[in-house]
Formats: C-alpha cells, structure tokens, sequence
C-alpha cells in the first residue's frame, strides 16, 4: 500500500470506540524494549529538538491532525511523546495526553516495520509513563484495532464511547 493511500485511509477514518485499560496490571516492556534494541529499534522518550523530524513523519505516513494533535504533548515535563527510531530514523511515535488527560494516542508505525512488536512496545512504554504519573486507569481514544490493544495491554471497549472526544470536528480540507 502506498504510503499516500495509508495517509488517506488515516484521515478518512470514521470515529470508534474507544478503549479503558487498567495501568496498574500492565504487562512489563523492559523485556520488550531491550530485545527491540538488540534487533536495533530504540524506544525512547522524545526530544524537544526533534520536534520537526517527528512532526515530519506522522505527517507523511499518517495525517496532519495527527502531527497536529502532538503540539500538547511538547508542553509537558516530560514530554508525554515516545519515538521508536532505527538507524537514526524515526519509525514509530506513541502519545499520551495529546488530546485529553488521561488519554493515549495518537500512534503509528511506518508500514515497512509493522509486525515487530515496535507498535507494543511504544504503547506500553507510553502506558507505563501514564501509572508513573499516578493515573489508575487511562483511555485509548478512537481506537482501530481493538483487538490489538486487548492482546497488549488489556484493554476493554467502552460502550457508547462513539463519538468520544473527536466529535464536531472541523472539516479536513
């Protein structure tokens, strides 16, 4: 699938449930993030100065809101971004409290490194930075695929959670 297609498909979505999960039974990542290193994949915590190349490449891979939706997340202490990145590429971002307290996402993977476990292990680092700060519980918002984030982490449909919180969005031109 071209990468514009993918891009497409992302901005085209419609809106969907979201998903509760429970931070304080979350599966380890330690594990996860150091096997991901020796295949090298580095997850870590983003930086300021890379505000562009990140910003960059969710716009190109997925959509412009979702590069939009980031700007919260560099206000924090600590910035409640995490970046999956190979051979000094980015590859992947995991985002918390981006478009509401409590909330995860938005997240991707680039296409050409899906089915690594890199998409897991951004979300659990991104989750476990959640607990850390004290959250009991967080919200995936407007989650795909459900059954993803229940093999992952736990996590539950909400019912009656469409539309959530992207609802009376403006029009994407």
């Amino acid at each position: 699938m071209a990468t514009e297609t993918v891009k497409q498909e992302f901005e085209e979505e419609e809106e969907m449930a979201d998903m509760l999960v429970q931070l304080l039974k979350l599966p380890p990542v330690t594990p996860l993030l150091d096997k991901l290193r020796e295949d090298g994949v580095v997850v870590r915590r983003a930086h300021p100065f890379e505000l562009t190349q990140i910003r960059n490449f969710i716009q190109t891979n997925f959509s412009t809101g979702w590069a939009d939706e980031l700007t919260p997340c560099y206000s924090r202490q600590p910035i409640s971004l995490f970046i999956a990145i190979r051979d000094k590429k980015v590859i992947g971002f995991a985002a918390y409290e981006a478009c509401s307290r409590g909330f995860f996402g938005p997240t991707g993977v680039a296409e050409w490194e899906r089915g690594k476990d890199i998409g897991k292990a951004l979300l659990l680092a991104a989750l476990w930075d959640m607990r850390a700060i004290g959250y009991a519980y967080g919200i995936i918002a407007g989650v795909g695929p459900a059954s993803f984030y229940t093999k992952a982490c736990g996590a539950t449909l909400i019912p009656d959670s469409t539309p959530g919180i992207y609802t009376d969005m403006i029009d994407r031109d």
